[in-house]
């Protein structure tokens, strides 16, 4: 999800039938009034970002551009195509993108496997680009799947979220949350998950003390997806700057976890503390629903996208 500069809210889609949505609350009271499809019969169409007016849309391998989409959301114009070089594999080919503080979009590339080497560098990376599409670089290494990043409101540094690889049981290993306060680090994938756990298969050829490990360790199989910093002032102040992260949950734990909205509290810039902060789409051992991303609204309300249920809410704070 994404908020336009007219504050109409952008939601891209994995499955179904490739639709991007834009949802529209002209009274501002909370909830939405209209929803019209962007554009349709995309693949995988999950990330989305707005720059300039113009709302980008992640495919697999593909970047699209609209251009002054919230003056057109009746009758969306024809995107334009920045880039169609990245992979076209689908397992992990499910994008989140966003653009940085230094105004490059920045793309991650997902493992095209639950473990694996692979020759081209831009697989279990975060890539950036140039807003026109050019320029393409790698900025972080070692990153299995990432859907969900955020920068820090005052250092600038990026954070992400990181799925842990799957076979190894129900405890091992946790999912990440990660800080790359510059480019060109390696945070262990495939060699290594969580910082501290050797893979079997791969492990020996490069050791867990070559890489960054986790900012904080999250839980396992928990399927932490979209994370943002709270910038806001409608919650409460111990709020601002801390971390509200989507955890999708687990689907092959022999008893699941996740499913809930956690919160990942900082001191001096680190994160110190990690504890559920909404809960309730897991009943015992059935979810009803299960988070994908946050966002916030300029109002400071937090926004959590529900891909079972196929809903948007909205968390306000009540004093």
């Amino acid at each position: 999800m994404t908020v336009g500069e007219k504050g109409t809210l952008f939601v891209g889609t994995r499955d179904g039938n490739g639709s991007v949505y834009a949802v529209v609350d002209a009274d501002r009271d909370g909830k939405a009034d209209a929803v019209h499809v962007v554009a349709s019969g995309l693949q995988m169409p999950n990330g989305v970002a707005v720059k300039d007016g113009a709302l980008y849309v992640a495919e697999v391998s593909r970047i699209l551009r609209f251009d002054g989409i919230e003056e057109r959301l009746a009758d969306p114009p024809r995107p334009a195509v920045v880039t169609d070089s990245y992979p076209k594999d689908t397992h992990h080919g499910w994008k989140f993108i966003a653009f940085g503080p230094d105004g490059w979009l920045y793309v991650p590339v997902g493992a095209p496997c639950n473990v694996c080497e692979r020759d081209d560098p831009r697989y279990a990376s975060i890539t950036r680009i140039r807003p026109d599409g050019s320029g393409m670089e790698v900025f972080a290494r070692g990153v299995r799947n990432t859907v969900g990043f955020d920068w820090h409101p005052e250092t600038k540094e990026l954070w992400f979220t990181d799925n842990g690889r799957d076979a190894l049981g129900d405890d091992l290993p946790p999912d990440e949350l990660n800080r790359a306060p510059a480019a060109g680090l390696h945070f262990g994938f495939p060699y290594c998950h969580g910082g501290d756990v050797p893979d079997p298969e791969l492990g020996a050829r490069r050791p867990c003390s070559e890489f960054v490990p986790p900012e904080r360790k999250l839980g396992p199989h928990v399927a932490s997806l979209g994370m943002r910093f709270y910038r806001g002032t409608a919650f409460p102040e111990e709020y601002r700057g801390q971390v509200f992260l989507a955890e999708h949950g687990s689907w092959n734990r022999s008893r699941k976890i996740g499913y809930r909205v956690s919160l990942v509290r900082l001191s001096g810039g680190r994160a110190v503390s990690y504890e559920p902060f909404v809960e309730g789409w897991l009943k015992g051992e059935e979810a009803w629903g299960r988070p994908v991303d946050v966002q916030e609204l300029p109002d400071g309300s937090l926004l959590v996208s529900d891909d079972r249920a196929g809903l948007v809410y909205r968390i306000a704070w009540r004093g």
